[in-house]
């Protein structure tokens, strides 16, 4: 049964990555923290951090490694992390999807687009200016997210299947 559960957390995982690596997508426009919020509602703080600071730390890995990975992968950790306390709190509703997709969209903006601004030669101002249109399209792929992935994953981490014939799982899982 755990390892039906793990098997789900990397499709997730390996989708998102994938989803990331679509050349010429719009920036900040990706499924992580659509996906976060309902592996941290069912998996917990650890996954939910992993699974953001991974996401992050392994794009970057392949693409172009710098300072900001660090920045950025402990920043959506800590989203993810936070992501399991809010729902215990909050039932897992389209709602409450949009809502912490909101608030965590801001708090990750702030965090890794003004704030560590100085570490790359900008001001906190003209990073903040810079910043809000990248914020804009990121709240609204997050939003869309939200509304529509969020709830599909959350009823799929649910649920006993996993999207494999059930004589494959059988043999995959007895070994």
């Amino acid at each position: 049964m755990k390892a039906r559960f793990n098997f789900k957390i990397l499709i997730v995982f390996v989708g998102c990555l994938l989803f990331r690596l679509i050349p010429l997508r719009a920036p900040n426009v990706e499924p992580i923290m659509a996906s976060i919020m309902p592996l941290g509602r069912k998996y917990g703080a650890m996954a939910g951090f992993l699974f953001g600071f991974l996401s992050i730390f392994l794009f970057d890995t392949i693409t172009h490694f710098g300072s900001w990975t660090w920045i950025a992968g402990i920043t959506y950790g800590l989203i993810g992390a936070v992501s399991a306390l809010y729902f215990l709190k909050y039932k897992s509703k389209v709602l409450n999807f949009v809502v912490f997709a909101v608030c965590a969209t801001i708090f990750y903006d702030l965090i890794t687009g003004v704030l560590f601004a100085p570490m790359f030669g900008e001001t906190m101002s003209t990073a903040f200016a810079l910043q809000i249109p990248f914020t804009a399209l990121h709240l609204a792929g997050n939003i869309g997210f939200a509304v529509t992935l969020s709830p599909i994953l959350n009823k799929w981490l649910a649920t006993e299947k996993v999207f494999v014939p059930k004589k494959l799982a059988r043999t995959v899982l007895a070994k």
